[in-house]
C-alpha cells in the first residue's frame, strides 16, 4: 500500500487567512505539534515576505528533528536566497519555488510571455537545486492553465532538477474528475530518469478541496498539501485531518495511507484553533464538537446497540478520549502532570508551576476539570504573553471599567473607560493605553466545555485603520470579562507590532499558490 507524504502549509498558506497572525513562538509550538502528528514536511513560511517570516522559518528549521522544513519562494533569485538561508539549519531542508502559468495570470499579473515564464522556471529551479537537494515546483493557477503548456512548464522544472511537482488549484476552480485527469496526463507524459512525486494543493472555493485532493491521490499523487482545520485564504485549503482519516477509513478504495499519528489529530486541531482565533465549527468533519454526537432517537438506539451503525470513525481514533479520569480541586501536582502527559502537552518545571497554579484557581470555580479545560489552560497561557503584555487586573463598576496591564519590564499601565456596557468599557480603557486607530469588526464568546461553569474563549477581530490590516486575537478564561480584556489587549499588541515596524510588504497575501 502506498504511503502518501503529508505537506502542511498551515504556517504559510494558513496564515494568509484574513485576521490570522501567528507569533514566532506560536509558529514554533505549532511546528513541534505537527512533527508529533507525523507531518512529512512543513512549509514554515515565505522568508522574503518580512523579517518576522524569515526568523520564524529559521527557528522552526533549527527546532525539528524528524520533519522536513521547506520555505516558499517566487521564481525570483533574491527570494530563493532568502529561503535557502532560512532553512539551512534544518535536518531535511527543502525549497518550494512557484510561478503562475495560466493565461490570465501571465497576462495581467506577471505581464510576461509564456516563453519568459519557461525561462524563469528553468533558471530559478536550477538555481535552487544547486543549493538544496530537494526542490518542489508549483505552476500557480495550474487548473486554469492550458494542458499542453502545463506539461511544458512541468517538464522544464523536472529537467532543471525539481523532484516534487505540485499542481495547485489556486482558486478552487476544478472538480475531482477534471483534477484526476490532469494528474494522470502529467504522470503519463513527464519524462524523467528519476522518480518525480506529484502533489495536489487545493483551495475550497467550491467546497471540493478535500474531494479534489483525494482524486489526485487516486490518480497517482504521492504527496498531498493542505492545512489543519482547512484554514487559508478565502474559503480555505484542503483540511489535512479529513484527508488522513478518509485514507484510513477507505483504504480499500484508495489503496494508500497517511504517515499521521491519528490520535494526535484532535490536539493538533485544537492548537491551531486557539492560536488562529478561529473556532472549529461544531459540524466540522473529524474534529467538530458534533462529529460523534447523535441527536436522532433512531441513531441513538442504533449506536447503543452497535456503534458501527452510525459511526464510521471512533472518537478514540482521532484522540478524543471519552473515558479519561477527570481532575478536581483535590487533585495534586502529580495527577495534573500525568494529565498533561496523557494529553501530549509539553511542559517544563517552570511552565508546570504556572499551569498548576491556574489549574487550582480554576478548580475552585469548577467541580470537575475536563480534558478540554486543561487544553484551554495550556493554550490560554501560551498565548497570553503574546508580546510581553499581561492583564494584571480588571475591575467593573456598572458601565465603568478599570484595567491594569503590565509589560515585560514590569511597568504598570492603569486606565479607566466608560461605555455602553461592561465589555465596551473594558475595550475603551484598553484603547487609552495603546492609543491606536483601530476598529472592532467582530466579538464573540464560545464555551470551551459544557455547563454553566465552562471556560470561555473570547475572539475579537480588529482592523488597523492606519494600514487596513485585520487581526484576530483571543483570550481564554473562566471569567468572560477577563477573557474579553485579554483578547482585546492581544489585538492591540498585534496592531502595535505592525505600526512599530512600519508598513511591511505583504507578499504572501497576494502571491501565494
Amino acid at each position: 500500500m502506498r504511503k502518501i507524504e503529508f505537506f502542511d502549509t498551515s504556517l504559510r498558506d494558513g496564515e494568509q487567512t484574513p485576521g490570522v497572525s501567528f507569533s514566532i513562538s506560536e509558529k514554533v509550538t505549532i511546528a513541534k505539534q505537527l512533527e508529533k502528528w507525523g507531518i512529512s514536511v512543513i512549509e514554515a513560511g515565505f522568508p522574503a515576505a518580512s523579517p518576522d517570516s524569515f526568523e520564524a522559518v529559521k527557528q522552526i528549521a533549527d527546532s525539528l528533528n524528524d520533519t522536513a522544513v521547506t520555505a516558499l519562494a517566487r521564481c525570483v533569485i533574491s527570494d530563493i536566497d532568502k529561503a535557502v538561508e532560512a532553512v539551512k539549519g534544518a535536518k531535511y531542508p527543502q525549497i518550494h519555488v512557484f510561478i503562475a502559468t495560466s493565461p490570465i495570470h501571465m497576462k495581467y499579473k506577471l505581464k510576461i510571455s509564456p516563453e519568459e515564464v519557461l525561462k524563469n522556471i528553468d533558471k530559478c529551479v536550477r538555481y535552487a537545486r544547486e543549493r538544496v537537494e530537494v526542490v518542489e515546483f508549483s505552476p500557480e493557477d495550474a487548473t486554469r492553465t492550458e494542458l499542453n503548456f502545463l506539461l511544458e512548464a512541468v517538464q522544464t522544472a523536472v529537467d532543471a532538477g525539481a523532484t516534487y511537482i505540485n499542481i495547485p488549484d489556486t482558486v478552487g476552480y476544478t472538480t475531482p474528475e477534471e483534477y484526476g485527469k490532469i494528474f494522470k496526463f502529467l504522470i503519463e507524459n513527464i519524462k524523467s530518469e528519476r522518480e518525480i512525486i506529484f502533489s495536489p494543493h487545493c483551495h475550497d472555493d467550491l467546497g471540493m478541496a478535500v474531494a479534489n485532493s483525494l482524486a489526485a491521490i487516486k490518480a497517482g499523487a504521492g504527496r498531498v498539501e493542505g492545512t489543519v482545520n482547512g484554514i487559508g485564504e478565502r474559503a480555505g485549503n484542503a483540511a489535512l485531518e479529513e484527508i488522513a482519516v478518509a485514507l484510513h477509513i477507505r483504504k480499500d478504495f484508495y489503496q494508500a495511507q497517511s504517515p499521521l499519528k491519528l490520535s494526535e489529530t484532535a490536539a493538533t486541531a485544537e492548537l491551531i484553533s486557539q492560536f488562529s482565533g478561529i473556532a472549529i465549527p461544531k459540524n466540522k468533519a473529524i474534529v467538530g464538537a458534533n462529529a460523534f454526537a447523535h441527536e436522532s432517537g433512531i441513531h441513538q438506539d442504533g449506536v447503543l446497540k452497535n456503534a458501527e451503525t452510525y459511526e464510521i470513525i471512533t472518537p478514540e481514533l482521532v484522540g478524543i478520549k471519552h473515558n479519561s479520569l477527570p481532575l478536581g480541586k483535590l487533585s495534586g501536582r502529580h495527577a495534573f502532570s500525568e494529565k498533561l502527559t496523557e494529553l501530549n502537552i509539553a511542559y517544563d518545571d517552570e511552565s508546570l508551576a504556572i499551569l498548576f497554579e491556574k489549574f487550582k484557581k480554576l478548580a475552585d470555580k469548577k467541580k470537575e476539570i475536563t480534558d478540554a479545560d486543561v487544553h484551554a489552560l495550556f493554550t490560554g497561557e501560551t498565548v497570553k504573553n503574546l508580546a510581553g503584555f499581561i492583564l494584571d487586573n480588571v475591575q467593573i463598576d456598572g458601565h465603568k471599567a478599570l484595567v491594569q496591564l503590565k509589560n515585560q519590564e514590569e511597568e504598570i499601565y492603569v486606565s479607566q473607560g466608560e461605555g455602553s456596557g461592561s465589555v465596551d468599557a473594558i475595550f475603551k480603557a484598553i484603547d487609552k493605553v495603546f492609543n491606536h486607530q483601530l476598529k472592532l469588526i467582530s466579538y464573540s464568546v464560545d464555551a470551551v466545555t459544557d455547563g454553566i461553569d465552562a471556560q470561555a474563549t473570547t475572539l475579537v477581530s480588529v482592523e488597523n485603520l492606519s494600514t487596513g490590516t485585520i487581526f484576530n486575537a483571543k483570550g481564554v478564561d473562566y471569567d468572560v470579562l477577563k477573557g474579553s480584556a485579554i483578547a482585546y489587549m492581544n489585538a492591540n499588541v498585534l496592531v502595535q507590532k505592525e505600526n512599530l515596524q512600519g508598513k511591511v510588504e505583504q507578499i504572501s497575501a497576494h502571491d501565494g499558490i
